[in-house]
């Protein structure tokens, strides 16, 4: 079997990539690489967050194949417990509101914060060790 690295792109789907510009790279705080009517281009890390506009990226016939959703979609970020409140404050400060907290396992594996994009989008605040307890049944 030939091995693959990482995950290296993720793709969510907006009509308003003006909004989501301004959630992913300000709210977020995510590095904006590229964009253009098409979509956006996030950078974390060594991996990248596409914002594609569903309009355009659905389109036949394009170099890479079309693909697009009018549905929400997810995505979780790691961050670390210290970081919880700190992340709980922007949202506030943003206007963003959190739609649920998932305290897994009564707190063994963390607790995850939900919150929506501009676009619907769930946007989850996860803790980095919620599915290692899977590696070692």
């Amino acid at each position: 079997m030939p091995s693959l690295l990482k995950i290296f792109e993720t793709v969510l789907y907006a009509d308003d990539l003006d909004a989501a510009k301004v959630f992913y790279a300000h709210v977020i705080g995510l590095r904006l690489l590229s964009q253009n009517d098409l979509m956006l281009v996030f950078e974390l890390d060594e991996s990248y967050l596409l914002i594609f506009n569903p309009d355009k990226s659905s389109v036949a016939g394009r170099q890479v194949p079309s693909h697009g959703t009018r549905s929400h979609g997810h995505i979780a970020f790691a961050i670390t417990d210290n970081e919880r409140e700190t992340w709980r404050t922007r949202l506030a400060d943003a206007g963003i509101e959190i739609e649920s907290e998932v305290c897994w396992d009564d707190g063994a594996r963390g607790t995850s914060i939900y919150f929506r994009d501009p676009a619907g989008n769930s946007i989850e605040l996860a803790p980095p060790n919620l599915w290692t307890y899977l590696k070692n049944p």
